[in-house]
């Protein structure tokens, strides 16, 4: 009797820290999440930045990322108040998931297509390098928009406010639902575009090793000023390239890092279906989920902070030079 009741103090217990944290935890990744990403705009929208396809995707990936935050994070705050419409509408709970289940995909990837571009664009391979353009750039954001999209539309069926035997509101209406929405995260959203980061970001430094070595040459002085100016521009445009595949690293680093134990969760939940589980082990699986999950939103509201922080002085001034256009603008008026 006494070992039941421990049991469910504890079961209480787990229950009401669950609470609190999609009460509290949200709010702060919610609105550092939402002015870092309208930041992050305002810095990759300076004509500089814009005219290089990888901080073209930078800023995809940060507008994907505000939708997401919103959608996600922003619906589970009112979750922990007991206020969220997707609990008990059907079709509200089904364009919340597709909307959110796309707008993440999407983020993740565009970050993924950065670190090719940047490896297309540290190749010795001069047709690699002619393949890095801005109209390559938008076609693939187009692509991966379309596709996230047309993978995500089986939601519409799939989703439901209350499935039956199942203790979570807003989840998949039977047990094949749940199993590819979980397989969907955790291979399309997380795994393979991870797995691509890291294999092209070890092909990238590989290259930029090979290219330093090769650029130890005898310099040739010239006194011609056309020279001079696209040795300049070359030397400026190197730096924004290195600087940019810095915020490329660290950002992907990040995104591994937070975005595992929800994707792991995931792969765990499938094997364990069919598994009979205490109502002990349900309130601690309800508990590292919902940590899981917030921890995964972290990534989409970082991007700014990381940048600012290891973008160096190329995206600080972008920035900065953005506030101020913005500055004259308001005192004209």
């Amino acid at each position: 009797m006494s070992s039941n009741s421990t049991e469910a103090a504890l079961i209480a217990t787990l229950a009401a820290i669950t609470t609190q944290i999609n009460r509290y935890l949200p709010i702060g990744i919610f609105f550092f999440g939402i002015i870092g990403n309208l930041l992050n705009c305002l810095a990759l929208s300076q004509r500089t930045l814009l005219s290089n396809s990888c901080s073209l995707l930078f800023l995809a990936s940060s507008i994907a990322s505000l939708i997401t935050l919103i959608d996600g994070v922003g619906v589970r705050f009112l979750t922990g108040w007991s206020a969220d419409l997707t609990a008990t509408n059907d079709i509200l709970c089904q364009i919340r998931f597709f909307f959110l289940s796309t707008s993440r995909t999407v983020a993740f990837w565009l970050i993924s297509l950065a670190i090719i571009d940047r490896w297309l664009l540290s190749s010795i391979n001069v047709h690699r390098r002619q393949m890095s353009t801005l109209k390559n750039t938008q076609r693939g954001i187009i692509f991966v928009i379309i596709l996230s999209s047309l993978v995500y539309v089986q939601y519409f069926y799939c989703f439901v406010a209350i499935p039956i035997d199942y203790p979570i509101t807003c989840y998949g209406r039977s047990i094949l639902c749940r199993l590819i929405h979980n397989l969907e995260f955790a291979l399309l959203s997380v795994l393979i575009p991870s797995l691509l980061m890291i294999i092209f970001g070890l092909m990238t430094i590989h290259n930029v090793h090979k290219s330093a070595l090769r650029q130890v040459q005898p310099i040739i002085a010239t006194s011609s000023t056309q020279t001079t100016v696209a040795n300049e521009r070359s030397a400026r445009m190197k730096k924004i390239d290195h600087q940019l595949l810095i915020m490329l690293c660290v950002q992907t680093t990040l995104v591994i890092l937070f975005s595992l134990p929800q994707a792991c969760y995931s792969i765990y939940t499938v094997i364990t279906q069919y598994d009979i589980s205490s109502p002990l082990t349900n309130a601690i699986d309800t508990l590292l989920l919902n940590v899981f999950i917030l921890f995964s939103y972290v990534t989409n509201g970082m991007p700014f902070y990381v940048y600012t922080l290891s973008g160096g002085t190329v995206y600080r001034k972008a920035f900065f030079d953005r506030l101020q256009d913005f500055s004259r603008m308001i005192i004209c008026r």
